[in-house]
């Protein structure tokens, strides 16, 4: 509207002098009904812009509001930043690097946040018969007082790995920390709660409250495996219970929280064509696949525990068959073993053993720090994507991933857009001194470069979606406090 156009609205002031002095009117002056006929006018455009404003600063408050999905909600959408495209190779997504902490030794300084944007903290437990999640081990996750550490505060304070840990995430925002519930060990104790709904609605409960009270950023289910399809159906609604549950608490959260859910993946065909994959997938923000462990003590012939190509079992095979199941590629991270795994008494790949090395932690399994063992000799073959060390004295063959084995899984997350990778687990990497470790064989560490790094730095950028630091809820008074 120009100012040449614009025409006052009439106050009953300006009526009155109107009427008042109408005698005085002249042939060019409008006549009264004329200046009501554009009050009108602009009454009503005035109005009607108000209108116009009203509903769209109510869709402008519905778009920014945190939202979460009603049980029939059809899928969850994950929350990510990252300007890619999977069907464009010039456009490589930025990925995600995922560590498993056990602190086995292990102390969050050593962390290397700098080649990571996930830790998974392992393990929490499960009650098979309350459906309770709890934590295994107090004593490393909230009590051990690190240096710096008081005694002396006053009032109930977090200490432990989960203080060390949050401190990491505010000095790191990119950094987030999620709690993994299961593993192998623990497993067997989700087989009666995915079954029963009154069990389930207490798993839910009891892992959201973790997550509030000690400051993390999300929940990682670790559940090794449903045996039947009732397991695997309960599995999946277990799943839309948490991502409801977590989507409510980042609601009453305020904007911008945003807590994640995740899942560790099978890489064997027997396990994952059980799953409810499709309706699993609506609820999860990325799966971790488990892509190691294929070959072990268990078998009858030495074989490759972490092949990349190759056979049924390995690991594009299972990435190609989670994208045959509509699983999005940027939904898949891609596991790399820390380890390898021990044959002896054999002549190399694909020939029969008798017995396992002593390992570093335990029998047959050495940290990848290790190794290769002194007085063996490395092959590798990149057409499968394997490595492994053999020594021939002691005719023992060790499978794990070597630097240049690393860095083409690294090339190959890249070039397939997948999510990214994911390590088991951080203490067995090279790169970092480790003070009060024990020497000897299958204990002292060798030369050579962290493969973290090396996966890292061969899948191109990583992605920096920020944490979420304000616990107010907690039970520890220095968490709610933001640990000043």
């Amino acid at each position: 509207m120009t100012a040449s156009s614009y025409e006052p609205l009439p106050t009953s002031e300006s009526n009155d002098r109107l009427v008042e002095h109408s005698h005085l009117e002249t042939d060019n002056s409008p006549p009264p009904q004329r200046n009501f006929a554009a009050a009108r006018r602009w009454l009503i455009l005035g109005l009607a812009f108000c209108l116009v404003a009203l509903l769209s600063f109510r869709a402008g408050q519905s778009s920014v509001a945190p939202k979460f999905p009603s049980p029939d909600t059809p899928e969850h959408k994950p929350d990510t930043d990252r300007p890619c495209s999977p069907d464009d190779p010039t456009m490589p997504c930025d990925a995600s690097s995922i560590g498993v902490s056990t602190a086995r030794k292990f102390p969050p300084s050593l962390i290397p946040v700098q080649d990571l944007t996930h830790i998974l903290y392992s393990f929490a437990n499960v009650k098979p018969d309350t459906g309770e999640v709890y934590l295994s081990d107090l004593w490393a996750d909230q009590d051990i007082h690190y240096p710096g550490d008081s005694w002396n505060d006053a009032g109930n304070n977090l200490y432990g790995n989960f203080k060390a840990i949050y401190n990491l995430k505010k000095a790191n925002r990119h950094l987030k920390v999620l709690l993994s519930i299961g593993g192998w060990t623990y497993s067997p104790n989700f087989h009666p709660v995915v079954i029963n709904p009154a069990l389930r609605a207490k798993f839910v409960e009891t892992s959201v409250k973790i997550l509030e009270d000690y400051g993390l950023d999300g929940l990682d289910v670790d559940y090794e495996h449903p045996t039947n399809d009732e397991q695997a159906a309960g599995y999946a609604e277990l799943l839309k219970e948490m991502r409801i549950a977590l989507d409510k608490h980042a609601a009453r959260k305020g904007y911008g929280a945003k807590f994640l859910l995740t899942i560790a993946a099978p890489c064997g065909p027997d396990n994952y064509k059980k799953l409810h994959v499709q309706k699993m997938d609506r609820y999860l923000d990325f799966w971790n696949l488990m892509a190691y462990d294929f070959a072990g003590s268990w078998d009858s012939v030495t074989g490759h525990q972490a092949n990349l190509y190759g056979g049924p079992l390995g690991a594009a095979s299972a990435v190609n068959w989670f994208i045959s199941q509509n699983v999005m590629r940027d939904k898949l991270v891609l596991g790399v073993p820390l380890y390898g795994r021990s044959f002896l008494n054999t002549d190399g790949p694909g020939s029969s053993f008798s017995g396992i090395g002593q390992g570093t932690w335990e029998s047959g399994v050495y940290d990848y720090r290790v190794l290769p063992l002194p007085n063996s000799t490395m092959k590798e073959d990149t057409k499968t994507g394997v490595s492994w060390s053999y020594d021939p004295a002691k005719r023992e063959m060790i499978s794990f991933d070597s630097e240049n084995i690393a860095r083409l899984k690294g090339q190959y997350i890249k070039r397939e857009n997948l999510g990214g990778s994911m390590f088991w687990e951080l203490s067995g990497d090279k790169g970092s001194s480790r003070e009060g470790m024990e020497s000897g064989p299958g204990k002292d560490p060798q030369p050579g470069h962290s493969l973290v790094a090396i996966v890292k730095n061969a899948m191109g950028g990583l992605e920096k979606s920020s944490n979420w630091l304000s616990y107010t809820d907690s039970k520890f008074d220095n968490l709610k406090k933001g640990m000043p």
